[in-house]
């Protein structure tokens, strides 16, 4: 059997069911009527979440369950078709008929139709949670997602990837990079959590797409876009600088990152290239309705007409927050909204970019304007250079939006309120401890170091127990009480990547009581 979750939304008569493979038109219809049926039985007035379990070999199909209420499934398939189910459901429980009901310029009784794809992937814990196993089964492991919009599956699929902020810009993972074909299929006998990446690697290294569909039961239609985007990487190779291969990768989904990694060039020699030679993307509408009306919800694609449109409004972008994880959650999407709405009251046009489907920063009606997109440095580059804004604000959305304030002013990008020299002084240790010292405010005894050696001696000097830690990072993520040397060593070669851009921290541990304290000034 092959797990899959569609999302049965019923409002009234209208139904959308987003499964997460691809169904036959009588699979889905089979399914779209047992769910109305479910639903209708039970009484249930608004939205609703069904899972079914089917064979697509047989079509047998079984009941998982029925979530009477709202939920994640719910909130992705109202991001995904512009359908804003909560609010329907409010409006049906207190006595409303679909009809009555506006939704996008039309009403909520049409049935969304899509022209894109969508792609959901879930964001693990397990960089926090290093010695988890990363197996998956009827236990959520997950704690967010992110969604991928794009003009192809290759496309949404690859813009997912990258929207998770685990350090992979494409379907490659250097831990599988030297595994052999016999390791890999052992390994995908276990669904794990970056199984993906170990399918991708092994069509890379030759290996039939019928032996993985019988090993991972993954659906032949994924795999062969897996396959599409391994046997471009190949021709990205081959073709070093050719503008139109270049756009070819593009259109694929590929990020300028990584064909800079395939050609040894820089990241920022694509983007150039790009802009030399007019490979820029467009930016499409999500319009499920088609009626018409101009909906400033948006995403990117390298393939038909731009649908976004420039006002004369002075803008302010403000970075979202990405998927919810442990340390990064929704206070942040909280501070997103609320500087929103406070742009828009001082007469400017607000602008959001985020990808995460569950948040209130994502509903098309929060902002003037929402980029639904990855928040990577070439991503945002690209809605900058499009919206030419005032500026843009880094500092509300945690991690994610702070990691983004160098790399844009790098390319000339006004980061306004907390600005990089602010974000340099607060997570730089060096300028840091300067700080304090001008300040005359005591700190633990600590360095930070870029090699494991340098970390060993340093705890020695120090005296453990000494808390360890990367540099730049939020939430305690990667963080321990290390109380020797044996133990400060498997942390230093598991727990980090440490070199001379990523150092670590190794503070005296200081027991006692810990107090916080927030402060806000202009």
């Amino acid at each position: 059997m092959e797990n899959v979750d569609p999302v049965g939304v019923h409002t009234g008569d209208s139904v959308v069911v987003a499964p997460i493979m691809s169904l036959s038109a009588e699979d889905y219809a089979m399914l779209n009527k047992s769910a109305i049926k479910l639903i209708r039985e039970l009484k249930i007035a608004g939205g609703c979440n069904v899972q079914f379990a089917l064979n697509p070999h047989t079509s047998e199909y079984f009941l998982i369950e029925v979530n009477p209420r709202v939920s994640r499934s719910s909130a992705l398939a109202s991001k995904a078709s512009g359908y804003p189910i909560a609010s329907v459901t409010a409006k049906i429980a207190v006595g409303m008929e679909l009809s009555e009901i506006p939704v996008a310029g039309g009403t909520a009784a049409t049935e969304p139709s899509l022209d894109y794809v969508i792609a959901k992937f879930p964001r693990f814990p397990f960089d926090k949670f290093t010695s988890a196993p990363n197996t998956l089964g009827t236990q959520m492991k997950a704690t967010g997602e992110v969604m991928g919009i794009g003009s192809s599956l290759e496309e949404c699929l690859l813009k997912s990837v990258r929207s998770l902020e685990t350090g992979a810009d494409h379907l490659w993972l250097p831990k599988f990079a030297n595994m052999s074909a016999e390791e890999l299929f052992e390994y995908l006998k276990v669904f794990r959590a970056d199984g993906i990446f170990a399918v991708a690697q092994l069509i890379r290294i030759g290996a039939d797409i019928a032996d993985i569909h019988k090993v991972t039961m993954i659906t032949p239609l994924f795999l062969e876009a897996v396959k599409r985007i391994v046997d471009l990487e190949e021709e990205v190779i081959q073709n070093a600088g050719d503008t139109a291969v270049l756009k070819k990768a593009k259109i694929f989904g590929f990020s300028d990152k990584y064909i800079a990694c395939l050609w040894e060039m820089k990241e920022t020699d694509i983007y150039s290239l790009r802009k030399a030679n007019g490979i820029t993307p467009v930016f499409k509408m999500v319009d499920t309705l088609h009626t018409g009306k101009y909906i400033a919800y948006l995403y990117s694609t390298y393939t038909g007409e731009n649908a976004s449109r420039l006002s004369d409004k002075k803008k302010i972008i403000v970075l979202g927050a990405g998927p919810i994880r442990i340390g990064q959650g929704v206070e942040f999407d909280y501070s997103t909204v609320h500087a929103v709405q406070t742009i828009r009251k001082a007469g400017y046009e607000a602008i959001i970019i985020n990808n995460n489907p569950e948040t209130v920063s994502t509903d098309y009606t929060t902002a003037d304007k929402l980029y639904f997109e990855p928040l990577t440095p070439e991503d945002v580059m690209a809605i900058i250079d499009f919206e030419k804004p005032e500026g843009v604000i880094a500092s509300l959305g945690g991690q994610t939006a702070i990691n983004l304030a160098d790399p844009l002013h790098a390319r000339g990008v006004k980061i306004i309120g907390t600005d990089c020299d602010a974000i340099d002084k607060a997570e730089n240790r060096e300028l840091f401890e300067k700080l304090l010292v001008e300040l005359g405010i005591p700190q633990p005894e600590g360095c930070a170091v870029t090699k494991i050696e340098d970390g060993v001696a340093a705890a020695e000097r120090i005296g453990y127990p000494v808390l360890v830690r990367p540099s730049f990072v939020l939430g305690g993520r990667a963080m321990q009480i290390v109380a020797n040397e044996k133990q400060l060593r498997h942390y230093l070669k598991t727990a980090v990547e440490i070199d001379e851009d990523k150092p670590v921290l190794v503070d005296k541990y200081i027991t006692g009581k810990e107090v916080e304290v927030d402060a806000v000034c202009d």
